[in-house]
């Protein structure tokens, strides 16, 4: 086994990937009725208007209607619930991708696409391959490890391509041009007020936000121990950025969890409960 092949199948306890894909199906759940509602809409938007993406012609997916909207919201509701539990990982987990692909497929065809959610749909894709994974369980998986992985680096390459995307299409001139000045004005909060009253603060902004995204891969190269320390400086950039023009980039971070030792939060839960005296 050569070392790329261990560091992409690095073990990792099954208790990680239990809680990671709880986490991930109850979000899928969330996103239906919290974050994306308005794809509804969708059921009775002209045909002629729905333009697929690459995907969508390949395949070719029907044209978004009422039954195939609606169907698809209520079917993924109740599998994503359902998967959450962790039963039944492939019969459910495999529907669940499917669903959401083509859920995603509707909401980005009528001109409007995210990048936030390329994580969530790689963590999708992979989780039915892991198998049956229990919380707590500390017996370290391959398959798990290559499942989180390949998540990571979806998660890193949507940091690292924008910034690409950012340099083809804005060129240098990006860095000091009024990109975040323009989102203030569009949607900025009173704390991006604040801000945007210091002087070139903005700018020095945009540096900072190229420079980010091009070092980001450097997250799998530094010492474990430090590692996690870097996803949290990661959640706290969408922090700051939501605190600035409320985007969320909600679908983004839950897969950014494939970096974090989830298991511990069920072990410390159990280690910090107090024994009941006996009588």
């Amino acid at each position: 086994m050569n070392a790329l092949t261990r560091w992409l199948t690095e073990p990792v306890p099954r208790g990680r990937i239990a809680a990671f894909r709880t986490l991930v199906y109850l979000f899928v759940a969330a996103d239906l009725v919290i974050f994306t509602p308005w794809v509804h809409a969708h059921a009775n938007t002209p045909g002629d208007l729905y333009q697929p993406l690459l995907l969508g012609r390949l395949l070719p997916l029907p044209t978004p209607g009422p039954l195939l909207v609606h169907g698809i919201f209520w079917a993924l509701l109740a599998l994503s619930l359902a998967a959450a539990s962790g039963r039944a990982p492939r019969l459910l987990g495999w529907p669940v991708f499917i669903l959401y692909f083509e859920w995603m497929i509707i909401a980005m065809s009528y001109g409007k696409v995210d990048h936030d959610r390329v994580g969530l749909l790689v963590a999708l894709a992979v989780l039915p391959t892991v198998g049956r994974a229990r919380h707590g369980d500390r017996e370290l998986s391959e398959a798990g490890g290559w499942a989180l992985r390949v998540t990571q680096i979806a998660v890193i390459c949507t940091y690292f391509l924008a910034a690409l995307a950012k340099l083809r299409f804005g060129g240098l001139e990006w860095v000091t041009s009024g990109v975040l000045a323009q989102a203030i004005i569009r949607r900025g909060t009173e704390f991006a007020d604040l801000i945007a009253g210091v002087p070139y603060l903005l700018i020095l902004a945009q540096f900072g936000i190229i420079a980010f995204e091009l070092l980001s891969p450097l997250v799998f190269v530094v010492p474990p121990r430090w590692r996690t320390r870097v996803v949290i400086f990661f959640y706290s950039f969408h922090l700051m950025t939501f605190s600035m023009i409320t985007i969320s980039f909600a679908p983004h971070l839950v897969a950014m969890a494939a970096f974090l030792p989830l298991e511990k939060l069920r072990l410390r839960r159990r280690a910090t409960q107090t024994p009941q005296p006996t009588s």
